[in-house]
């Protein structure tokens, strides 16, 4: 680790952690409906909406009132994605003339963007149309993660209520995250972008000389830049931890991030709300401690894997080593695995950057995980497999993470032989049995999945690198989609029918799966009484829980997929050892 590389990774906590809790305030006002200076500008549209609507906002509802209106509103979304991909060819704003979507990738597409996964399968560039960008894409992107934010602000009230029937109401959440956050944010953060070169145009793509002109006849003296509306989307893809790039290559392309401003920013983003969340959860439930100690856990794991990550790819191929290749730092390179990484970037802003995004289920890149070293990609895959709590998605990150403080807090009520508690709430069987439930479904669709894939002809076809590094792939895409994270190591061919349709399920069962046991949960503890606080209570903001919470999120994720991880990532590191002798 470089001086320089240091000074990078601390610029980036310092600024994430400084900003987070004046956002997580802001956040916690939005849910509470207290005044706040948006409110008088948008307040009048927010009402707007209700009427048009026939929504009481006041109304409460119960979880399963508040499951049934968030399932009908998703597939509601999703069908819409799903038509415009199918119908594009005969709808405006397609100046390239982009041919209608095939019937398995546009539900895949329309699932993936519907989950807040992003998992894409197709080229952007070359496959979808201005219109299904930004009517159908973009606009998910804002409700997808508006949706993440209502279940937690749903969950975060289940421990606020005290012999309650409801836990909010699903349409007032969702609509006051996308107005008072998401959209005020992103539309910040568009002009930024604007001002840093990202394109931001309804033109067709530009046919422009190049720049060193070619002597022959025989080659060609031009090419063609796709351009289009990609700045709106870019903002929303990394404050929503949505992921989805407007071109190919997602955030590595120049056109989506030119220049060192616009990288950090859009790193930055990354993880501002889910971190910022915490203190939302902390000011909601009356004890900013406990917003302290659930970002602290999330932190000390992200720094930690991120430094594994920097070490390996910092190291280098040791096999290239030993050909002789120069891979140490210099004044004239940055050293280590630059395989699949810009060098305007380099090693620490790549390594940061792939494993934020892996912790906060965004799942945009700007190097190419699959050119990691072994050791160095297994990082982002066991970040994704820990259940995406370590940030994760918006909403779904820190609900996941308290689902892990509830079964924390069972494990040391065992220790001590009595009824657990959290914030005031017992945690009894029902809850239990829930967090169970949220903890082995992506477990089964990761190691699932992948067992399939590898059994049948259509996903052993897929795959352009046999072996261990094959395996990965497959481990890597189906850890990707359960995780609702999107990111994928290329070499697997996922644009054809088998894994459009496994991965699509994967995505919906790792999202909904979870959604309904944690609402389930919530309403459980809405509708129970607070007992208070004896010398038996155990502290849920000292360091101890938080290295009791840490342990239990490790521990799940390493009993639960250590065995395939040694099946990819380190017989791959083996081998790649071995081969520099």
């Amino acid at each position: 680790m470089t001086g320089n590389g240091l000074l990078q990774i601390t610029l980036y906590f310092v600024a994430l952690l400084l900003l987070a809790k004046p956002l997580g305030v802001y956040m916690a006002a939005v849910y509470e409906n207290r005044p706040l200076l948006l409110k008088r500008i948008l307040g009048p549209l927010e009402a707007g909406f209700y009427r048009l609507s026939g929504v009481n906002p006041e109304q409460e509802m119960g979880w399963k009132s508040y499951a049934a209106a968030l399932l009908w509103f998703n597939l509601f979304g999703g069908l819409t994605v799903f038509a415009l991909q199918m119908l594009q060819a005969h709808l405006p704003l397609n100046p390239q003339q982009m041919a209608n979507v095939t019937v398995d990738s546009a539900f895949n597409t329309a699932v993936s963007f519907a989950t807040n996964t992003n998992w894409q399968g197709y080229s952007g560039e070359t496959t979808m149309s201005y219109l299904t960008q930004m009517l159908g894409l973009s606009v998910q992107n804002f409700v997808s993660a508006a949706t993440g934010m209502a279940v937690l602000v749903a969950m975060i009230r289940g421990f606020q209520r005290t012999h309650a029937d409801g836990i909010g109401n699903f349409w007032a959440d969702l609509t006051r995250g996308t107005l008072y956050i998401l959209l005020p944010l992103s539309f910040v953060l568009a002009l930024v972008l604007v001002g840093q070169g990202v394109v931001q145009t309804f033109k067709p793509y530009q046919t422009v000389p190049l720049v060193e002109q070619v002597s022959t006849a025989t080659e060609k003296t031009t090419q063609t830049l796709a351009v289009g509306p990609a700045a709106s989307q870019i903002a929303i893809k990394q404050l929503g931890t949505n992921g989805g790039g407007f071109f190919n290559a997602n955030s590595a392309h120049p056109f989506e991030n030119p220049t060192p401003l616009s990288n950090f920013l859009e790193m930055l983003l990354l993880i501002l709300i889910p971190a910022a969340l915490c203190h939302t959860f902390g000011t909601m439930v009356g004890d900013p401690r406990q917003g302290w100690a659930i970002l602290s856990a999330m932190t000390l794991v992200l720094v930690s894997l991120l430094f594994v990550t920097v070490g390996y790819e910092q190291g280098g191929n040791p096999a290239l080593a030993a050909l002789g290749v120069e891979q140490s730092v210099s004044v004239e390179q940055s050293g280590g695995n630059m395989e699949g990484k810009e060098t305007r970037f380099g090693i620490v802003n790549s390594a940061i950057w792939a494993t934020a995004t892996t912790a906060a289920s965004n799942g945009s890149v700007n190097s190419m995980h699959d050119s990691y070293t072994p050791l160095g990609g297994l990082i982002p895959m066991w970040l994704m497999q820990l259940g995406e709590v370590i940030f994760g998605g918006v909403g779904s990150g820190l609900y996941g993470m308290l689902i892990f403080a509830l079964i924390a807090v069972f494990v040391a009520g065992l220790m001590i032989g009595r009824t657990p508690e959290y914030l005031g709430k017992k945690i009894e069987a029902f809850e239990i049995k829930m967090a169970a439930v949220v903890i082995l479904i992506p477990a089964f669709f990761i190691l699932g999945g992948t067992a399939l894939a590898i059994m049948v002809e259509a996903g052993k076809t897929a795959v352009a690198n046999p072996g261990a590094h094959g395996f990965s792939e497959i481990l890597y895409a189906f850890s990707s989609a359960a995780g609702n994270n999107g990111s994928a190591f290329a070499g697997l061919s996922a644009n054809s029918p088998f894994y459009n349709t496994a991965l699509g399920f994967t995505m919906l069962f790792g999202r909904y799966g979870i959604i309904i046991p944690v609402l389930a949960i919530a309403g459980s503890l809405a509708a129970k009484k607070t007992v208070p606080t004896t010398v038996g209570t155990l502290p849920t903001h000292t360091p101890l829980f938080v290295m009791l919470l840490i342990g239990t999120v490790v521990l799940v994720g390493a009993l639960t997929f250590v065995p395939a991880l040694a099946l990819g990532p380190v017989v791959e590191h083996l081998i790649m050892s071995a081969a520099k002798s």
